[in-house]
């Protein structure tokens, strides 16, 4: 975790001084959080299971639980933030995929 992130737009610099979140933040994100490739960009999530798999390792990530970074073809950041909220990067569910029972006829 010791190279620095990758090139970071302006407005990525600007979200990452407005929502407090640190380049150590966004390379932590880079190499342990999920990846979902959506509309053309990467988005890299540290959500929970990646906190508790990286503290299995002896990796406290705990401080950057929620970091979300988006990226294009990881090599420069165009936004960060925070949600804690990842059903949105599940792989496989997508909007049109629901749950439930679906009257048929």
């Amino acid at each position: 975790m010791n190279e620095p992130p990758p090139a970071v737009t302006d407005h990525a610099a600007e979200r990452m001084a407005d929502r407090r979140i640190s380049a150590e933040a966004i390379r932590a994100a880079l190499d342990y959080g999920r990846r979902v490739y959506t509309r053309g960009a990467v988005v890299y999530g540290l959500g929970r299971k990646e906190v508790l798999r990286a503290a299995r390792e002896g990796i406290d990530l705990s401080e950057y639980e929620g970091v979300q970074v988006i990226s294009k073809n990881d090599e420069v950041v165009l936004t960060v933030y925070r949600n804690h909220d990842f059903r949105g990067l599940r792989p496989g569910l997508g909007r049109k995929r629901q749950r439930g029972w679906r009257r048929v006829g």
